[in-house]
């Protein structure tokens, strides 16, 4: 971005630094094969008890405290950290998110528009979460897209926290 860029996509420098500009917005994407039918995983998508336990990364408990499992259904998840000295982006152990379920493809589609509580301006605005589900192979195979992440939420941790929840929703529906 040049120095001709619009003020607004400016961060405040210090008087006779350069001007910083926010990382863009990303997008992470992850794909696992989940041994159990699609219709399996499309329920543990929907299931506030399931979600609880599987939506979480390592490190961290989960907390669901709405989950309306509809198209236009709202939701609202906190995920707390274990440890005392993890920050998180709500409050200074916690991260919530609340949203809405977007889009509802029985057994194939659940698209989620979420948003992090919180006053930091890098962690604010709507993301769009995608969950494609194809069965192949006796099984599932997966696709996860996670658009518009802020530009404070590094890519890397993202797919790291994704793809924990992730192992966590396949073993749930394997049965492991």
């Amino acid at each position: 971005m040049s120095a001709s860029a619009p003020a607004e996509r400016r961060r405040q420098a210090p008087p006779g630094a350069p001007p910083t500009y926010p990382r863009p917005v990303s997008t992470t994407r992850i794909t696992r094969h989940i041994d159990a039918p699609p219709a399996a995983v499309y329920r543990a998508l929907l299931d506030p008890d399931a979600v609880q336990h599987w939506m979480v990364p390592d490190g961290m408990t989960s907390h669901v405290h709405q989950f309306e499992a509809h198209e236009g259904g709202a939701f609202r998840i906190a995920l707390t950290y274990d440890a005392p000295n993890d920050t998180g982006k709500t409050s200074a152990q916690t991260d919530t998110y609340h949203g809405r379920f977007a889009r509802l493809v029985p057994d194939a589609e659940v698209v989620q528009v979420i948003e992090f509580e919180t006053e930091a301006p890098g962690l604010q605005g709507e993301m769009t979460v995608t969950y494609t589900l194809t069965g192949a192979g006796g099984g599932t195979d997966l696709v996860g897209l996670h658009e518009g992440l802020p530009p404070d939420v590094r890519p890397e941790d993202n797919e790291l926290g994704w793809s924990m929840s992730v192992g966590k929703l396949a073993a749930l529906v394997e049965g492991r």
